[in-house]
């Protein structure tokens, strides 16, 4: 019977390679952002930095994780739709077309959440709902021309409901109290109503933006798994030291956006900018993709301790960023940048390793396997042959033991 197209891994995998396309562009755009020159064109690639990054790569992830979930042919355009938006960043065409066509592709990640809430409602699904809605707001100030700093809360917003929901979806099989829901959820209402409200007066909207951050990096701290997990070995515990290391940048980021207030201008804009999207979201998709890649993409990514060198240079480059930013150490801030990047790249090049060697592993096992089985059959196969070729007038021993009592008696009389 044919496989459906979208339960394809190959289909999967080409949907996957566009957000890698714009995680490409967006690399670019990081190196021309600190100052290290690349090929013409650097001015656009890096005003469109932000949605390659946020748009283009996490949001075509998300998007495509959703859409396995949902196993609706039509959910697959929001990550095909975000990732080939952020292809069209790269390209001559106008930057409000691909912009526009991400946000389609976002719009249709806010409907995928929707059917998921119509088809099992849960708190969870609501807090990831919110945050498609933000990050459909982000889309749509960009269209609109709004600068980065002033999206930003819509950013951040989205970023954090999405991840920390996702984090209470899989926390259920500890069974977290009550009272975690509901934190989360009031969380995701602060967050909601302070990204509109920072356009409308900056200042208090930003404040209540870091209220928000702070209180879902103590919420992860509080019941998220990771702080069990990470007493364990191997991939539990990479995973949950990803997390754990996620909930201190979120905070980090919460309260330098507490203190300077709204960031335009500000001096510490970089710091809460990268400590959100390096941090937090990057530092979750380290931690995530060796548990969620195979259910994605139908390949194995058995975890390897190697794993933890870019996650290792991720955070590292963080550290010195923002204390070189704060301190205002260029050369260092700058250092960081590439550092920055190159975490990022070892990531992905480790990623496609060990799926190459998993895939041969796998490959070699199956060839073993059918050896062993042809094996098999030619030894039945002989064995048949040997059983024919025994004479036809042999005499087959006489199963009865009085006939051969009557011939002992005949031979004695005779």
């Amino acid at each position: 019977m044919a496989v459906p197209l979208i339960q394809r891994g190959g289909t999967r995998l080409a949907v996957m390679a566009l957000g890698g396309v714009s995680l490409i562009g967006g690399l670019g755009a990081a190196l021309a952002l600190v100052g290290i020159p690349i090929a013409d064109g650097a001015s656009r690639l890096a005003s469109v930095h932000g949605p390659l990054m946020v748009i283009g790569f996490v949001t075509t992830l998300i998007a495509l994780e959703r859409a396995v979930s949902l196993r609706k042919p039509w959910a697959f355009a929001a990550p095909a739709c975000t990732g080939l938006g952020g292809i069209l960043l790269l390209t001559p065409v106008p930057v409000a077309a691909a912009l526009a066509v991400q946000c389609v592709g976002l719009a249709v990640l806010v409907a995928v959440y929707s059917r998921l809430w119509d088809r099992a409602p849960s708190v969870p699904v609501g807090v990831q709902w919110l945050g498609a809605v933000l990050g459909l707001g982000a889309g749509l100030l960009w269209l609109g021309g709004v600068g980065t700093p002033a999206v930003l809360p819509w950013i951040a917003g989205y970023l954090v409901l999405t991840i920390a929901g996702e984090r209470l979806e899989l926390s259920h099989v500890s069974s977290p109290p009550p009272s975690a829901e509901r934190w989360l959820l009031g969380l995701a209402a602060l967050l909601a109503l302070a990204a509109p409200l920072s356009l409308v007066v900056p200042s208090g909207g930003s404040e209540l933006v870091a209220v928000g951050l702070l209180g879902v990096a103590a919420w992860l701290f509080r019941f998220d798994v990771a702080k069990t997990l990470v007493r364990g070995t191997g991939l539990p515990r990479f995973a949950a030291a990803n997390m754990l290391a996620a909930a201190v940048w979120l905070a980090v980021a919460g309260l330098i956006w507490l203190v300077t207030g709204p960031l335009n201008g500000a001096i510490t804009y970089d710091a809460v900018v990268h400590s959100i999207t390096l941090g937090y979201a990057m530092s979750m998709i380290f931690g995530h993709a060796p548990i969620i890649f195979p259910a994605v993409l139908r390949r194995p990514l058995p975890y390897h301790p190697v794993f933890w060198v870019p996650s290792v240079l991720l955070h590292l480059s963080l550290v010195v960023r923002v204390s070189s930013e704060l301190r205002a150490w260029g050369v260092a801030w700058q250092a960081a940048g590439v550092l920055g990047v190159l975490a990022i790249v070892v990531f992905a090049l480790t990623v496609i390793s060990r799926v190459l060697i998993a895939g041969r592993e796998a490959q070699a096992r199956n060839e073993e396997r059918r050896a062993r089985i042809a094996a098999r059959a030619a030894r039945e196969e002989t064995g048949v042959q040997d059983r024919a070729e025994v004479p036809e007038h042999a005499a087959a021993p006489d199963p009865d033991p009085s006939h051969e009592e009557q011939n002992n008696h005949e031979g004695s009389r005779a």
